[in-house]
């Protein structure tokens, strides 16, 4: 078996964080995972592209949203990272940025300590289209940080 052969710049992973300002006011923007290190995961296995996050106690939920679903203005439950397989959703935070994420896409939810402000409390989210949206979300059991956008890059 050959070793694969690793491009010489490592990857960058997108991704939309929603988090919490000095403020209380929940926003979201994009960011990409880049601390790439090409490694094998264990002894005797080939080596990839690994950016590795600090340990912590995880939950993990599959979940499907049906067609029509609308999640009205709440706050992550803990931070989490949510990966959208299948379908289209989107997520509104309280400073009014509504972004439409699908299949591929991958947000880290972190607005928990938001301020209530017209009827607003960390993000709105629902389905988008005819189908339901499957994702895989990971509950991570760690302090959520305010003000700290991009906060894996």
């Amino acid at each position: 078996m050959s070793e694969p052969k690793a491009d010489p710049k490592p990857p960058a992973m997108p991704y939309w964080h929603v988090y919490t300002d000095d403020e209380g006011v929940s926003r979201q923007a994009r960011f990409e995972l880049t601390a790439f290190q090409f490694q094998g995961i264990g002894p005797g296995v080939a080596p990839q592209w690994n950016d590795k996050m600090d340990p912590s106690q995880a939950g993990v939920t599959f979940t499907v949203l049906p067609v029509g679903w609308i999640g009205d203005w709440h706050e992550n439950p803990k931070p989490q990272w949510i990966a959208i397989l299948s379908g289209r959703w989107f997520v509104e935070t309280m400073d009014g940025k509504r972004v439409e994420m699908g299949p591929g896409e991958l947000m880290f939810g972190e607005d928990q300590n938001t301020r209530a402000r017209d009827g607003r409390k960390g993000h709105l989210s629902g389905t988008v289209g005819d189908e339901p949206c499957t994702m895989i979300v990971t509950g991570l059991d760690v302090e959520p940080t305010v003000n700290r956008p991009g906060r894996f890059t």
